[in-house]
């Protein structure tokens, strides 16, 4: 059985896009969230990196053509922007950690 045709990978994936959209979309309105709402977001998004980091690794690790097609396409296209995967995480979470520290500083 190929990677992608995993019931279980496919709900993974499913639910990580809905998940990722969501707080794209929820993202909108971070200026107008509280303290406890601000803190709240910043975790989802946490989740999300760290759900996003175990299958990317699951890619990685995987023998499957497709899986592995999956990932050279991913870092052809963050290379077009002169970033690999680990960048994109270390960006990312440098993103988080500084919306962490503006939040420290609000009354």
């Amino acid at each position: 059985m190929g990677f992608f045709d995993s019931e279980i990978v496919q709900q993974e994936l499913k639910q990580l896009a809905e998940d990722y959209q969501s707080l794209i979309q929820l993202g909108n309105n971070y200026g107008k969230f509280d303290r406890e709402g601000k803190k709240l977001f910043i975790e989802q998004w946490e989740g999300i990196m760290e759900r996003y980091r175990i299958f990317m690794k699951r890619f990685e690790l995987s023998e499957d053509f497709m899986a592995q097609m999956t990932i050279q396409q991913l870092r052809t296209q963050l290379g077009q922007f002169g970033i690999t995967p680990q960048q994109m995480f270390d960006q990312m979470n440098l993103t988080l950690e500084r919306m962490k520290a503006e939040l420290e500083k609000q009354p």
